[in-house]
């Protein structure tokens, strides 16, 4: 079964609408597909809608951003209803972080000599909202930057001058409005945190104890060991497994949708707790 379930519309930092990206995946050949824009549920109406006129398995979704201890991550919410109350309160609330995120972004490049980053993220961005992403493809068009690896290396992690901490909602709230939406919390990513194998280990333990539902086993960084961790950090806390590409569309990104590698993960799979 071909499924992608972590895929970003330009309702958060992904370049094509939600049509285009039901599109692609019906051309990937995917019977499952899910819209999981960052903190966003602005597109999943249009997606949802052009999934049945296509024939495709379409599943609600939002990338949550979220604080355990001092650690940003970000936790998938899929088969969520976007109506609901609590979930659309918490998502408003993360994104006034963002808004406010991307005003000091713009003045940290701004004393580092890069003027009107603002304005130029924003021509960038389809919606009101500007995520590092917009800011890194800015400083590639200028050619501040040759890629997406020498911007966050030189302008957006540590103490460089576009790093900026944002303090998330807990990972307990998060996992909560998900909860509340009728939705299943996934941690997606699980080993692109820079954190020890140890670390991540009591990370997802921790996160377990708070919900969570289960972890994205495979995406498009993940190698063959990659995948064997994940599904053993999953195993020994009895969660379920996702998959999914991260898919956003930029021209110099070379993750595509329906691209990660295909593994049949039986009762385990998320699709078969959701169908």
């Amino acid at each position: 079964m071909k499924i992608d379930l972590h895929t970003h519309s330009y309702y958060s930092d992904g370049v094509l609408s939600p049509k285009e990206i039901v599109e692609k995946a019906v051309n990937a050949k995917c019977e499952f597909l899910s819209l999981t824009d960052h903190d966003s549920i602005a597109g999943l109406s249009e997606a949802s809608k052009y999934s049945k006129c296509l024939n495709l398995g379409f599943i609600n979704g939002v990338e949550v951003s979220a604080k355990f201890n001092s650690q940003s991550i970000h936790i998938v919410g899929l088969g969520i209803n976007p109506e609901e109350r609590t979930l659309k309160e918490g998502l408003k609330k993360n994104n006034k972080y963002r808004i406010d995120r991307a005003k000091k972004i713009s003045e940290g490049l701004f004393e580092a000599g890069i003027e009107r980053a603002y304005e130029k993220a924003s021509a960038i961005s389809k919606t009101k909202y500007i995520t590092r992403t917009h800011f890194a493809q800015m400083l590639i068009q200028e050619k501040i930057c040759s890629n997406m690896s020498s911007v966050f290396k030189r302008y957006m992690t540590g103490k460089k001058p576009g790093s900026v901490k944002v303090e998330w909602a807990s990972s307990e709230e998060v996992i909560n409005w998900i909860h509340k939406a009728g939705g299943i919390a996934i941690l997606a990513h699980p080993l692109r945190y820079k954190m020890t194998l140890t670390k991540l280990k009591k990370l997802v333990n921790s996160l377990k104890t708070l919900g969570l539902d289960g972890i994205e086993i495979v995406n498009s960084f993940s190698r063959f060991e990659d995948i064997k961790i994940a599904k053993l950090i999953a195993d020994e806390n009895e969660l379920l497994y996702s998959s999914g590409s991260d898919y956003h569309g930029w021209p110099n990104q070379t993750i595509q949708l329906g691209g990660v590698p295909e593994y049949d993960f039986g009762r385990k799979s998320v699709i078969n707790y959701l169908r």
